[in-house]
């Protein structure tokens, strides 16, 4: 959840490791800092906050190095403070660590070297690292050019739990190591220089060229080289992957927000994950080794994912059902593995994720491949820990993302799901053909669909000015119109901190009408024709009670409906049914901004949020 910058070259390290730390703000952090070789001394600096607090201090200015490690840190052990800041030194002050991820069995190897005579200054798993390579160091008396890096290793053997390190060390002042294990990493490789982030959007203004690290690869860098070791300490040869993201998708490029920006470039996210996958005539995923036969032995798909991705994966459900005939369930990655999923390989399994590092979901593909299930990643990042440990990969191509809420990478999800489950019903000859050409056309209609809605907003800032006000939301709906209430509701609790729930509809006299009084704020969505009238049925129900009620809906809905029953009304273009999910979130994507911009909150980096959970 926290973020990684590393540089070594011939220009000063400190403000490139800080313009780094500020790009990657927008994973979710408590504390900042950074440590450089000045000479022969590791001189770190390190404080509670914003990043930008580094940007004040005078030991900030005092860093004159041309090799350094920077860090941003979310309090996983001991509170936030500047003592648990990362980075963290041994008590020679010879070895200097940044770390993302979690030791679980930092108390024993912390109680391993107090009793070596050891003392620990903080309350983190990560102090216990830089001290046990010296421990290491000390014992090797071989002293050659890889006793730093074979300290590293005989460390990383002992820790249990997932990392990503940079190190630094007096003894090799012209070098930094890093490794990781379950925690993303990249290599940006330069002209003389080199860079090292958690995250590609904190370099990519200074590289398109990166290395994408394996589990225990371990690297020893210099300005002009840089060699990878196996888990073994064996040289191996990497090969570089270009990024063809453009550096300024990364900034706000005139807008407010990031999380503005980005609900607004979804009419090009979605052009783009469409891209060179759908003509008028077929969906193309060539990629994809799957068969007639293959597709017909399935007795199940399960998509396995978390929060929006996972919102993404209910959304997409009952296209696959409808159009392939394969029973498919939607599962919560945290949950997935510890119930004993029913998993063969006659199963499909897909993963979704925007980052392609989200620790549960990585944690259920493993389990998947272990019980011989074909695995497929759904992600946005090239070259990410899902994408390269899934049998097959599909991408997104939403562009970097980041705001912590996700907008552009869930309707970009559903998007490219929509065109899979399209070009499966192709293979399988499961659905009628006239429907399948109409959902391709519809499809390649999305952008302008979208793009007509984003013209005028002005109705949704006059309901935001209303709800901003408000402790309890509901969202109601029936069909894909609930999972688009589920989505809608975790939008605004996100990032408004409101209360929000969402329920089916049906569901409301089971119990949830209870809840609903006098003043209190309703979103009902009624997008399916067949549906409308039930839906309204149950929005009658909490008018009655005083309910204040916002609906969504649809050019043909709207003519179903007496709108002289609801307060305000949004409407959104007709489209195929299947696709309705990512027409009408667009409108409860912008409510929820507006209403968080009227709380006068940070609408880019809600609280205790991170945009990439890499830890359990």
């Amino acid at each position: 959840m926290c973020g990684i910058v590393g540089y070594i070259g011939f220009q000063k390290a400190s403000p490139i490791l800080l313009a780094g730390l500020s790009k990657l703000e927008y994973r979710g952090y408590d504390s900042a800092g950074m440590a450089t070789i000045e000479g022969a001394n590791i001189k770190i600096v390190k404080d509670k906050g914003r990043v930008e607090n580094l940007y004040h201090l005078d030991e900030t200015k005092k860093l004159e190095g041309s090799i350094g490690i920077a860090h941003t840190r979310w309090a996983t052990h001991g509170i936030p403070s500047k003592i648990n800041s990362h980075p963290h030194a041994d008590n020679s002050n010879s070895f200097c660590v940044v770390h993302n991820g979690i030791i679980e069995n930092y108390l024993e190897l912390r109680a391993f070297l107090e009793e070596k005579g050891y003392h620990f200054v903080s309350d983190t798993d990560t102090e216990v690292v830089p001290n046990l390579i010296h421990y290491y160091y000390e014992k090797d008396l071989q002293d050659d050019d890889l006793r730093v890096l074979r300290a590293v290793k005989q460390v990383c053997n002992q820790l249990i739990g997932s990392f990503s390190f940079e190190i630094l060390s007096t003894h090799i002042p012209d070098h930094m190591i890093v490794v990781r294990k379950d925690s993303p990493l990249v290599i940006g490789k330069g002209e003389g220089e080199n860079y090292i982030a958690s995250d590609i959007p904190a370099i990519l203004s200074y590289t398109k060229d990166f290395y994408l690290l394996e589990n225990f690869e371990y690297v020893v860098l210099s300005k002009d080289h840089i060699e990878f070791y196996d888990q073994d300490l064996n040289k191996i040869q990497k090969h570089t992957t270009t990024i063809t993201w453009d550096a300024m998708a990364a900034d706000k490029l005139g807008f407010d927000d990031y999380m503005l920006k980005e609900i607004m470039e979804q009419p090009t996210s979605i052009r783009e994950t469409i891209g060179s996958r759908l003509d008028t005539n077929t969906c193309n995923f060539s990629e994809l080794d799957f068969s007639k036969d293959y597709l017909s032995s399935l007795h199940q798909i399960y998509i396995v994912a978390c929060g929006t991705a996972m919102h993404a994966g209910l959304a997409i459900k009952n296209t696959i059902e409808n159009l392939c005939k394969i029973h498919t369930e939607v599962d919560i990655a945290s949950e997935f593995r510890y119930r004993n999923p029913l998993i063969d390989d006659k199963t499909l399994c897909i993963f979704i994720s925007q980052s392609g590092e989200t620790a549960d979901t990585l944690a259920a593909l493993k389990l998947c491949k272990k019980c011989h299930a074909r695995t497929l990643a759904v992600t946005n990042v090239i070259g990410s820990s899902i994408a390269r440990e899934a049998d097959y990969v599909i991408y997104t191509h939403a562009g970097p993302e980041i705001a912590v809420a996700s907008t552009k990478a869930y309707t970009s999800q559903i998007t490219l799901m929509t065109l899979l489950a399209v070009y499966f019903a192709e293979i399988l000859g499961t659905a009628d053909a006239q429907e399948l050409e109409a959902i391709k056309k519809e499809l390649l209609n999305l952008s302008t669909k979208i793009e007509n809605i984003l013209k005028d907003t002005s109705s949704i800032l006059t309901i935001a000015k209303d709800l901003f006000k408000e402790k309890d939301v509901f969202y109601l709906g029936r069909g894909v119109d609930y999972t688009t209430a589920q989505e809608a509701s975790l939008k605004l609790k996100e990032i408004s901190y409101i209360h929000s729930e969402s329920y089916a509809a049906g569901e409301l006299k089971h119990g949830t009408i209870a809840l609903i009084e006098k003043g209190i704020h309703v979103i009902g969505i009624m997008t399916d024709p067949s549906l409308v009238k039930k839906t309204v049925s149950n929005m009658e129900e909490i008018i009655t009670r005083g309910a204040i009620t916002t609906v969504v809906v649809s050019e043909t809905t709207l003519k179903q409906i007496n709108t002289s029953l609801f307060d305000h009304i949004l409407v959104v273009p007709d489209t195929a049914i299947c696709l309705s999910p990512i027409i009408t979130i667009i409108p409860l994507q912008l409510l929820s901004y507006y209403v968080s911009k009227e709380k006068g909150l940070d609408v880019d980096k809600p609280r205790n949020l991170a945009k990439s959970v890499t830890v359990e």
